[in-house]
């Protein structure tokens, strides 16, 4: 082939109009060959000698080759050479066509391979461009190469292009997603020019290690937004645990003007449904129906989840309902909020449904299987599906799943057997998995058990102030004060502060939070007034004051003044005077309900007509004429 090649003279480019099957060989071809200056295609090297030689014997114009194809055959072959030799017959730079290849290589599955023609291109001289150092650092990028994206980095340094943004970009995205984030920000730092894209880039990546202040602190500073820069830093905000800052920044973003897209959407969304703005959530939803979002499924399970975690399951049971296509995470989102507002029949009930449609469950699934069963006491029906997330659909266990069979076992009492089922676990128990033990503990008052739970969960969270708290109001609950004392003096050396309870209402947008005996509050006074007067009714229904969740050594004239300025009573109450009659009340709570307020609720909802809805750190607890959803099982 190469004795053929170096005999050609030079060209002129001709059109490749046609290209005749690629089954095709070079006998059947030699007609076409003949009469015009068309020719077929060809997936061999062997076959491309077949067609070189025709084309050398007939003095066909050279040009009328599919030079891409041939350059895509002979890139990383001894052929290299050959199809140079080519390319000197034409009127046409060399390397737009070893880019045209390199770009193949690079969006391909083998986007190695563009390296190793890179690699080619220098060996034989070949003088790259800004386009060769571009496919080449999309192939690193493909391959998170960081080795080789330096080596393309230091041409481009050579052949002067440091001016080039677009290289600049993608080599600070580079560096960035294969974790120098120092030498992302280090180049970042010294470019003479950046564009949008630029401070995108970066604050993205931050975003992604978990450097949200690093994130915020560039976003700041930027000189131009678009909506990607605030979608970017409004999802840090909500992965990292900083939902008001999200809202703050939409609300920024709305403010200048810009319409969110539909990944704002879900970001601002999954805001509102940890810090339950369902009013905002209301705001998105009728916007997204009203942008033609309506289509988009992550939008739509994001919207289930969030109406789940604002206490809305009709309303999550519409979107769910009007999704023309449903996802794994749509029948899974549903399931669970079924399941956490104590509808636990319907929860299984909706799978048996998902089964039917021919979908396989997942190990989310199986978690609010394990939920719904373990906030009802179905203690058979939990351990059937256990036993079938591996029996019947091949997964294995999470470590969360079996905190949930030891929350199952658990809340119904049977803490010796979700001892053993801890003791027998395939992977170190976490503290979550003990913590759950000592839950169950306090709920059936078992002391020894206890003592067993936090003798591990000293090693393995010694910092959690909740597990302490349990600990001391177990054995306050056993009047057993020296002990409950020691646990608070162990907190106190280890300075271990107890996370305040407090409960929050959105009142016109407005959140509005209150603390135990909170008199902080500017209408904190009506509040009070308002306690005392239903408190008169409360008690004509049989209210007595369950002093006995008090777990402090005081009067009981003092437990029960304690007991009256439980936060989630003062938001309920703030609630029926500031919004219209008849309608419901959401409270959000850091802890869990206890056992006077849940009864206190009950009597209120009946009193004053309202439904009142709950959102403590395990469940919702929906308070409607007098009863609640979790039927006292909580």
């Amino acid at each position: 082939m190469s004795d053929m090649v170096q005999s050609l003279p030079t060209v002129s480019v001709s059109p490749l109009h046609k290209v005749l099957p690629p089954n095709s060989n070079a006998i059947t071809w030699a007609p076409a060959i003949s009469n015009t200056p068309r020719v077929p295609e060809f997936n061999s090297r062997f076959e491309l000698n077949q067609v070189l030689a025709y084309v050398v014997k007939t003095g066909t114009a050279f040009s009328v080759l599919p030079l891409s194809h041939v350059a895509s055959l002979c890139a990383l072959t001894p052929s290299f050479s050959d199809a140079q030799k080519i390319f000197m017959r034409v009127r046409q730079p060399e390397i737009f066509l070893w880019n045209s290849c390199l770009r193949d290589f690079a969006e391909s599955d083998s986007p190695f391979n563009a390296i190793l023609l890179f690699h080619q291109l220098r060996l034989h001289n070949v003088f790259p461009d800004s386009f060769t150092c571009s496919f080449v650092l999309k192939a690193c990028l493909q391959n998170l190469d960081v080795f080789h994206g330096r080596i393309i980095h230091a041409y481009i340094e050579k052949l002067g292009l440091q001016s080039n943004l677009f290289l600049q970009n993608m080599l600070v995205l580079l560096y960035a997603s294969c974790g120098d984030i120092n030498d992302a920000r280090q180049l970042f730092d010294k470019m003479l020019q950046r564009d949008v894209v630029t401070w995108n880039i970066m604050i993205t990546q931050l975003v992604k290690r978990g450097d949200v202040e690093s994130a915020y602190e560039l976003f700041s500073q930027m000189p131009e937004r678009n909506v990607r820069s605030w979608t970017a830093m409004i999802a840090g905000f909500v992965q990292y645990g900083k939902p008001k800052e999200a809202i703050n920044r939409y609300a920024e973003m709305e403010e200048m003007g810009l319409r969110p897209n539909e990944a704002t959407v879900v970001t601002v969304l999954a805001a509102c449904a940890d810090l339950g703005r369902l009013d905002l959530g209301r705001k998105i939803h009728e916007f997204s129906e009203k942008s033609g979002f309506k289509r988009n499924i992550r939008i739509c399970n994001t919207l289930i989840d969030m109406y789940i975690k604002c206490g809305c399951l009709k309303d999550a049971h519409d979107v769910f309902e009007d999704m023309k296509v449903r996802t794994i995470v749509s029948w899974s989102a549903m399931i669970q909020g079924l399941a956490i507002h104590g509808q636990a029949e319907e929860a299984l009930e909706l799978f048996s449904k998902m089964i039917q449609t021919g979908l396989k469950p997942n190990r989310v699934t199986f978690i609010g299987l394990l939920h719904a069963c373990s906030h009802m006491g179905l203690i058979d029906e939990g351990r059937r599906f256990f036993t079938s997330m591996t029996t019947d659909y091949g997964l294995i266990p999470s470590i969360e799943h079996y905190g949930c069979m030891v929350d199952l076992l658990s809340r119904a009492g049977l803490l010796q057997e979700a001892y053993e089922f801890i003791k027998d676990m395939p992977m170190k128990p976490n503290a979550v998995v003990w913590g759950t033990l000592l839950g169950g503990c306090k709920v059936h008052k078992n002391i020894e058990m206890a003592e067993e739970a936090i003798r591990h969960l000293h090693e393995l969270d010694p910092l959690n102030d909740g597990y302490y708290v349990l600990l001391s109001n177990i054995y306050a609950d056993a009047k057993r004060w020296e002990d409950a004392a020691r646990v608070r003096k162990l907190m106190k050396d280890r300075q271990v502060k107890k996370t305040p309870g407090w409960s929050s209402i959105v009142v016109k947008g407005v959140v509005h939070e209150f603390v135990a005996g909170d008199e902080t509050h500017p209408q904190a006074e009506e509040v009070f007034k308002k306690w005392c007067k239903l408190l008169e009714c409360m008690r004509l229904k049989g209210y007595v004051a369950n002093t006995s969740v008090v777990l402090l050594d005081m009067e009981e004239s003092e437990k029960e003044r304690f007991l009256y300025r439980h936060s989630e009573k003062l938001a309920v109450v703030f609630g029926l005077l500031s919004t219209p009659p008849g309608e419901t009340i959401r409270i959000f709570k850091n802890l869990r309900v206890c056992e006077d307020c849940h009864a206190a609720l009950k009597l209120i909802s009946e009193i004053v007509n309202r439904e009142l809805v709950v959102r403590d750190r395990n469940r919702f607890h929906c308070f409607k004429d007098g009863s609640c959803s979790c039927k006292d099982y909580w």
